[in-house]
């Protein structure tokens, strides 16, 4: 890696900014409040369909931009997780079952808003055989039915049931999202015990292996305490696995301590810096900032016209044996 980092001024201690009080945000992260009439109409299309979101659920930043835009990321699945993340607000527990009539409700709230491309995500649901995959298949298809457009997904890591990939794979999503969410030394601090760093690469090299005309996309969050090599070590296994889209953004803890704090809020330069070397490494797209997510501007990002990214079956990263056994339900 030492042949790139002479690019890395990033996410390098700064008196400017690792000297923020933790809990005071930067200039950088106060923004305006979008105009209310669009946001009232997205919300109450989703209320009236019995939809979540995560925009809701995780408390995005970007929530109001987005429903003021009429568009959302669609939470499915329910809206309790089985999975203790350090740094999600989703509620922990024990979720209800699957909704079967949800696949439809969904189509008719893309329908609604006039969604061109629609982002599903889910809790994680340790619970189910399948991870929930036989629901994401389904909602796949109803809303490229209802719609005609194109769907992206983010899914959990389906670790205690990797079958369950090929499921959601069939269903033949335009693009498949799995966050890498942090660097390998802070993995199972950020993401918990039953997380695998190499298993998040296996996943995403699968779902290339399985059909290479699918665009795979991955995410990180900044601030949590990795350095910057680690970073671009990152980034060199996600090329490496064919991973065409990248999500850089800063992380922000949730109301109360029980999450990860900010060890650092990074300056807008230093994502600037770092998107142009994500992008010199050869993802089709990236999108990075203080305020990017996951599914932020999607639609821009999925219009991109390259091919998809390849993969080489010799760089595959063994994972640490996942569904070795059962995870358990908090």
């Amino acid at each position: 890696m030492s042949n790139a980092s002479h690019l890395l001024p990033i996410i390098s201690e700064s008196p400017d900014a690792a000297s923020l009080p933790r809990r005071r945000l930067p200039d950088w992260l106060k923004r305006q409040i979008p105009a209310a009439n669009a946001n009232h109409k997205t919300s109450r299309i989703l209320e009236d369909l019995q939809l979540e979101t995560v925009c809701e659920n995780a408390k995005c930043p970007n929530r109001m931009e987005c429903y003021s835009q009429s568009t959302a990321t669609f939470m499915i699945l329910g809206n309790v997780c089985t999975r203790p993340c350090g740094f999600c607000s989703v509620e922990r527990g024990r979720p209800a079952p699957p909704a079967a009539d949800e696949p439809d409700r969904l189509a008719e709230a893309a329908v609604r808003l006039k969604l061109k491309h629609t982002v599903i995500t889910s809790v994680t649901r340790d619970d189910l055989p399948d991870g929930g995959a036989a629901h994401f298949a389904a909602c796949i298809k109803a809303v490229r039915t209802a719609t005609g457009g194109t769907v992206e997904v983010l899914t959990p890591d389906f670790i205690h049931c990797p079958e369950a990939l090929a499921v959601v794979v069939a269903a033949q999503p335009d693009v498949f999202n799995h966050n890498t969410e942090t660097v390998p030394r802070l993995y199972r601090r950020v993401r918990g015990p039953k997380s695998d760093y190499n298993w998040t690469l296996e996943l995403l090299f699968r779902v290339k292996e399985m059909d290479a005309k699918i665009r795979t996309k991955s995410g990180l969050m900044l601030g949590l305490g990795e350095s910057s090599l680690e970073v671009l070590d990152v980034l060199s296994d996600l090329r490496r696995i064919g991973c065409d889209y990248l999500t850089l953004g800063q992380y922000l803890q949730p109301a109360t301590d029980r999450y990860l704090p900010v060890e650092r809020y990074v300056p807008p330069s230093e994502f600037d810096d770092l998107g142009r070397l994500a992008k010199s490494l050869g993802f089709s797209q990236v999108a990075s900032g203080p305020f990017v997510r996951s599914s932020y501007h999607a639609r821009e990002m999925a219009e991109d016209q390259a091919p998809p990214g390849r993969y080489d079956p010799k760089n595959r990263i063994s994972p640490s044996s996942p569904g070795d056994s059962p995870a358990e339900v908090i």
